[in-house]
């Protein structure tokens, strides 16, 4: 079965999806001025890397705990 692609759909598809992302995008880029990106809902880090704002429970199978404040600009706290 040969279909045939409807190149202006294809076009707008691509385009509706582009904006989609960078609509995405531009909330995680100002969410992460206030918010560590990589604290869960529960304020446990999901980083895989050292951060000053790690906090350690004792349990090595519990994730640490993200005590940073919610209104700093954490991009400058990841270790690179």
């Amino acid at each position: 079965m040969d279909q045939k692609i409807d190149v202006e759909r294809y076009r707008r598809s691509m385009a509706r999806l582009e904006a989609i992302f960078r609509s995405i995008n531009d909330t995680a880029s100002e969410v992460s001025t206030w918010r560590c990106p990589y604290a869960d809902a529960n304020d446990r880090c999901t980083a895989n890397f050292g951060c000053r704002n790690q906090r350690r429970t004792g349990d090595a199978q519990e994730l640490p705990l993200c005590t940073g404040a919610t209104d700093l600009d954490y991009r400058s706290a990841w270790q690179v």
